[in-house]
């Protein structure tokens, strides 16, 4: 993880871009459309992210929700703090079988200590395939050691 400064909004996709989402999410195909205070928004295929019945894996809806929430969430914190998660939850309503999963990320609320961000993750037919909401707790960087 790269402690890179958070920056000006306008910036936020390369932000996003240089820091990274990590190498799970790496692994698993994903890759920043937008990203903003407001809205985040990624994809990432259903191919290699399946059960072995050939539905989405639940876990993977959580993985690109929690990526997406953990990553506005420490925008948010900005400069010299970080943001960790400390409650997800996820309700899974359809299951995606092929193609990409887009998740878009809104904030529920951005506090100084705490953010809960609501992601929605959708099939290509923009039928909702997952509900995730993460709460993070914020962080001055010397005191997450």
């Amino acid at each position: 993880m790269t402690t890179d400064s958070s920056p000006a909004v306008s910036d936020g996709l390369d932000w996003a871009t240089r820091r990274g989402m990590g190498a799970l999410a790496e692994k698993m195909g994903m890759q920043f459309v937008e990203f903003s205070i407001d809205r985040c928004v990624a994809t990432m295929p259903v191919e290699g992210n399946t059960q072995p019945v050939g539905l989405m894996h639940g876990g993977a809806y959580v993985v690109l929700g929690e990526s997406l929430g953990s990553m506005a969430a420490n925008l948010h914190a900005g400069p010299g703090r970080l943001a960790v998660g400390v409650d997800i939850n996820a309700t899974h309503t359809r299951s995606a079988t092929s193609g990409v999963v887009t998740g878009v990320c809104t904030p529920v609320h951005l506090g100084r200590s705490i953010t809960v961000h609501e992601i929605v993750v959708s099939d290509n037919q923009g039928r909702r395939c997952s509900t995730i909401r993460i709460t993070n707790m914020i962080r001055d960087l010397d005191a997450s050691r």
